[in-house]
This record gives C-alpha cells, sequence and structure tokens, in this order.
C-alpha cells in the first residue's frame, strides 16, 4: 500500500514537471521575435538611403544584374509597421518616379530585391495614380490580344512592338493593410500589369517578341 502511494506521487510529480515544462517551451515560442522575410544583404540595400531616395535599377548590359533579373521572387506578408518593407516600397516609388526613370510600372527584382512587390501607374483611373501591389497574381487571361510597343527601365536604349499581351486580365493581390482584392484590369494598364509581374517570374519582355 505505501509502495504504491509513492509510485503514485512519483507519477504525480512527474506529470507537473511535464506541464510545466511544455508551458515553459509554449510561452518561449510566444515571446520570441519576429523572423524578418529580408535577408541582411537586403536590409542593407533597402536602409542604405531614405525613402525619397531612388535605389539603382538593375540592367541586362550587367551580368551580375542578369543573373538576379532572372530569379523568381518570393511572396512576401503585408504588414504596415514593418520598416522594413515600407521603406522598401518608399523607395520604389522614388524610383519609378524619379526624373532619370519616368517610368509607368517597376518590380522589387529591378532594384536587386526578389520580392513580390510592384509599383503600377493606372492608366484607366481618374489623374493616373500610382498604385503599389504585393503578391499579384494573374488568375485569367482574355482571348483577345493587343499590339503596343513596350520598353523596360532594366532594358536601356531599347523598345519594341509586342503583339501577344492579352487585353484583360483577371488577377490577384494583397494590399499594405493586408486587404486581399480581385480584380479585372484592361487595355494598356493590363500591359503594365503584365509587363511587371513577369519580372516577378524572372521573365522579360523581350521573351515575348516572336522569333522568325
Amino acid at each position: 500500500m505505501k509502495t504504491n502511494f509513492l509510485k503514485l506521487n512519483f507519477l504525480l510529480v512527474l506529470v507537473i514537471l511535464t506541464i510545466s515544462g511544455c508551458a515553459g517551451l509554449k510561452q518561449g515560442v510566444n515571446t520570441s521575435e519576429k523572423v524578418s522575410p529580408f535577408s541582411d544583404h537586403q536590409k542593407s540595400l533597402i536602409l542604405a538611403a531614405p525613402s525619397e531616395i531612388p535605389m539603382r535599377v538593375l540592367q541586362t548590359t550587367s551580368r551580375e544584374d542578369s543573373i538576379i533579373l532572372r530569379q523568381k521572387s518570393h511572396d512576401i506578408e503585408p504588414d504596415e509597421s514593418d520598416e522594413i518593407l515600407t521603406r522598401i516600397v518608399s523607395r520604389l516609388y522614388s524610383t519609378v518616379t524619379d526624373s532619370a526613370s519616368m517610368g509607368v510600372g517597376i518590380a522589387a527584382p529591378q532594384v536587386g530585391i526578389l520580392k513580390n512587390i510592384i509599383w503600377v501607374q493606372r492608366y484607366d483611373k481618374e489623374g493616373f495614380p500610382f498604385e503599389v501591389y504585393l503578391n499579384p497574381k494573374i488568375l485569367k487571361y482574355s482571348e483577345m490580344r493587343q499590339t503596343r510597343r513596350e520598353g523596360c527601365l532594366s532594358i536601356p536604349n531599347r523598345t519594341d512592338t509586342l503583339h501577344s499581351r492579352s487585353y484583360a486580365i483577371l488577377i490577384e493581390y494583397d494590399m499594405m493593410n493586408g486587404d486581399h482584392k480581385i480584380e479585372m484590369i484592361e487595355d494598356f494598364t493590363a500591359i503594365i500589369f503584365q509587363h511587371e509581374i513577369d519580372h516577378l517570374n524572372g521573365i522579360l519582355y523581350i521573351d515575348h517578341i516572336s522569333k522568325p
């Protein structure tokens, strides 16, 4: 009887210690710092200058730049409190609107940041505003095509006529505040979205040029 009682006490103590250990482990996980989605190298590029300072646009004339431009980017969690994310978003805007660039769109890989972030000038909205989109993806392409000349900030001194862009696309994307949206885009603005989303997948507009 006494032996059983001692065994029961031992088991009870063991259960209490196990529960306490698990609780401590859980608490340790909850209080750990949030892991940044940006590498140290990406952080150094982004934080090298204030938000209003443009970043260097990668060029296909450089072998090192071309290697980066051909890589696929990764999704990013929307977070308006993330200093690194808000800085890259601001610096991308400063880059695409800089007088040396004057583009109608830009993607994060073009400045060496392999994240799914783009800025697009909305020619389908009053005032032609620039808007930022996270994790944009094209869900559907129209069979109807359009013919337009395209250029690229990363391909200097060149424009080409493409016949392969869809007239309309159905896209989904995240906003900085976390809202997820689905939208139909048409005409020239649809070309800009297709161009910039291509960059996120390591594709350049010259890849669409028909070969003889």
